[in-house]
């Protein structure tokens, strides 16, 4: 028996690999660094359905999809605005029918980005903004989240983010989405099974006490005492290390890059790079034994910051993110027909027969 499934192989994929001693992160026979940052969130929502899904003018398909979504999402905005964002973009998609089959991939992607901006906006007691369809999916959910619409730098960087987490091997959520779909419940099901995962503090909801340390450190002249105090209470530090990658995540360095062309503003970048390094000279002579760099959490709270998304939007966008991962690895299991049902050792106690 392996405690959290360590090691063991669930499935084979096309989609994604993960390679944790080399830092590298594939996605469909390319790393990553050569796809975030210099190709549209539609793109690479293609490349990962290619066969799949229909792909086929993604762009107009998803702002029409988007239109569809919000008038079905609407006589559900006074419930969802008593919720938290996670649990409002939970409802809204959990109201979502079995569709056609051939619509399902580009409805669902579609609803869970204006799910995420309906939560966002409701849950914080704004306005809610209709879908733009003349904009690119980045830029329109951009726009519908935080209330207005992104500069060019900003809508580059909100695209990168979305390209980078788009697809992360069997983590909690795909491998949750893959045994639901294994039970040919349907697509929307086993897309609200990966939300309810990723909504986890050890998954998705991770990125958003980043900024909590952040507040806690206050200034960069606190940041080696506090963070020295951290690791002696025994304290993790958010956005330092991971689970699967020994060395540096690679998808903290395509985010790092991204968030350098928001430097400048009227944000806590130049803060956040003190906090960084000496968060990592602590770690290096606190943890000698094993190398702790910074991971996607450090660099996905910064960049939905500066972009003056509201943290407690953050799982819900990173869930936006990932339904296009999602969906490839839902119909890639469907494909395969096979029910996942592992095997349990049971180590309770045994029936006491009367003699």
């Amino acid at each position: 028996m392996r405690p959290g499934l360590d090691n063991v192989i669930a499935a084979e994929t096309i989609l994604s690999h993960v390679d944790g001693e080399a830092g590298r992160l594939i996605i469909r026979g390319h790393d990553l660094e050569d796809l975030a940052g210099h190709i549209a969130y539609e793109d690479a929502t293609a490349l990962l359905w290619a066969g799949f899904a229909p792909t086929a003018n993604l762009r107009s398909e998803l702002a029409e999809a988007r239109v569809r979504a919000f008038e079905h999402f609407k006589p559900l905005t006074d419930q969802a605005a008593r919720l938290t964002a996670v649990e409002a973009m939970r409802l809204l998609l959990s109201s979502l029918p079995d569709d056609d089959r051939s619509k399902e991939p580009v409805n669902s992607l579609a609803a869970a980005g204006v799910a995420a901006a309906l939560a966002a906006r409701l849950t914080s007691g704004h306005t809610v903004l209709a879908p733009d369809t003349n904009l690119s999916h980045a830029a329109d959910i951009l726009r519908m989240v935080r209330g207005a619409p992104g500069d060019a730098d900003e809508v580059h960087a909100f695209e990168t983010y979305l390209v980078t987490v788009i697809d992360h091997g069997l983590n909690a959520s795909t491998f949750a989405a893959r045994v639901v779909a294994s039970t040919a419940a349907g697509l929307p099901s086993a897309v609200v099974a990966a939300l309810c995962a990723l909504k986890g503090p050890l998954h998705g909801g991770a990125p958003g006490p980043v900024l909590d340390m952040f507040d806690a450190i206050a200034t960069p002249a606190n940041a080696d005492a506090w963070i020295a105090d951290a690791l002696k209470r025994g304290e993790r530090l958010m956005g330092f290390g991971h689970r699967v990658y020994r060395v540096r995540d690679p998808r903290a360095s395509v985010l790092k890059a991204a968030v350098a062309r928001l430097k400048g503003r009227a944000n806590r970048i130049a803060f956040a790079e003190a906090i960084e390094a000496a968060a990592l000279r602590a770690l290096k002579d606190f943890k000698s034994e094993r190398r702790l760099d910074t991971n996607v959490e450090f660099y996905t709270a910064l960049l939905l910051e500066a972009l003056a998304i509201p943290r407690e939007a953050f799982t819900p966008v990173f869930a936006l993110a990932r339904t296009a991962g999602w969906i490839a690895h839902i119909r890639e299991q469907e494909a395969g027909g096979r029910l996942i049902r592992p095997q349990s050792r049971y180590v309770g106690p045994w029936p006491v027969k009367a003699a």
